[in-house]
C-alpha cells in the first residue's frame, strides 16, 4: 500500500501553515519506508494531483476551521470531508478539494483522512504559528503516527541525533 502525507498550507499566514510545519516537524524526526512519501505540499492544491492520485491512503495535514476552540484536533473521513471544507476557508482548499475529486476521473481516489487542529489565525502576515496553535504541532504529528499504526504501516523509524552529549566533568 503506498501512502501519502501531504503536509498543506501557506507559511506565510500565522497558522495556515500548520500542515506544512507537521511535515517539517515529521521530516526532521522521523525516516519513514519506501511506502510511506511525505510531501510538503504548500498551496499547490491542483499541482497535487499526481502525488494525490499515486497514493492507495492520503493523509491530509492542515488547519481545520471547524468551530472548535483554537488548539482543537480533528480527524476528518469519508463524508466528514466534503462537509468541513467545502465552507472554503483558504485558498489551497479550494484547489484541494477539486483535485480530490479529479482523482475520481483518473478512477484513482486515495482512501483519505484529514487530521488537523483549529487555527488561532490565518489571516495575520506572519511565518510563525500562534503559540496555540505551535503547541499542538507534536500532538498532530502525533495523530498523523497513529492514522500509520491504525492502517498497519510499519512505524517510522527515529532519526539519528547529531547532537553529541556533553560528558560532565567534576571540579577539579
Amino acid at each position: 500500500m503506498k501512502v501519502t502525507i501531504l503536509g498543506v498550507g501557506n507559511t506565510l499566514f500565522t497558522d495556515e501553515g500548520t500542515g506544512i510545519r507537521v511535515a517539517e516537524y515529521l521530516s526532521e524526526r522521523y525516516t519513514f519506508d519506501g511506502s510511506v512519501s511525505l510531501v510538503d505540499g504548500g498551496t499547490l492544491g491542483l499541482g497535487l494531483l499526481g502525488v494525490m492520485s499515486n497514493a492507495d491512503y492520503l493523509i491530509v495535514v492542515d488547519a481545520v476551521r471547524k468551530g472548535g476552540a483554537p488548539g482543537s484536533l480533528y480527524r476528518l473521513c469519508g463524508d466528514e470531508i466534503p462537509k468541513r471544507v467545502f465552507p472554503k476557508n483558504s485558498l489551497h482548499q479550494v484547489d484541494l478539494i477539486e483535485a480530490l475529486t479529479l482523482c475520481q476521473v483518473l478512477d484513482k481516489v486515495p482512501e483519505t483522512v484529514v487530521i488537523g487542529v483549529e487555527p488561532l489565525d490565518i489571516e495575520t502576515f506572519g511565518i510563525e504559528l500562534t503559540p496555540t496553535v505551535s503547541a499542538k504541532i507534536s500532538a498532530v504529528a502525533q495523530m498523523v503516527l497513529d492514522e500509520l499504526k491504525r492502517i498497519g504501516v510499519a512505524a517510522p523509524r527515529p532519526k539519528e541525533s547529531d547532537h553529541v552529549p556533553c560528558h560532565s566533568r567534576k571540579d577539579r
